[in-house]
């Protein structure tokens, strides 16, 4: 972990963007103590539709119905 001063990022952000993106945690302080992670974004993988088919083998049968809970909220 390496962590460095606001000013110091300031002065040397991209390679602190470059150490943070080869994994490195980077930790920027003020006066000593840890305020900020620098990460990097992780992408969200793509959704392959259907990949879950099978999956859910039970519903019941009054899966949909309103609940006694809101029979007041019922017109």
């Amino acid at each position: 972990m390496r962590q460095v001063n606001i000013a110091d990022a300031k002065a040397h952000l991209s390679e602190l963007v470059q150490q943070a993106l080869a994994g490195e945690e980077v930790w920027i302080a003020r006066d000593g103590k840890p305020q900020v992670r620098l990460m990097p974004v992780v992408q969200p993988s793509k959704r392959v539709p259907g990949l879950s088919r099978g999956v859910v083998t039970f519903m019941a049968d009054d899966f949909d119905a309103p609940l006694d809970e809101f029979a007041e909220y019922q017109p």
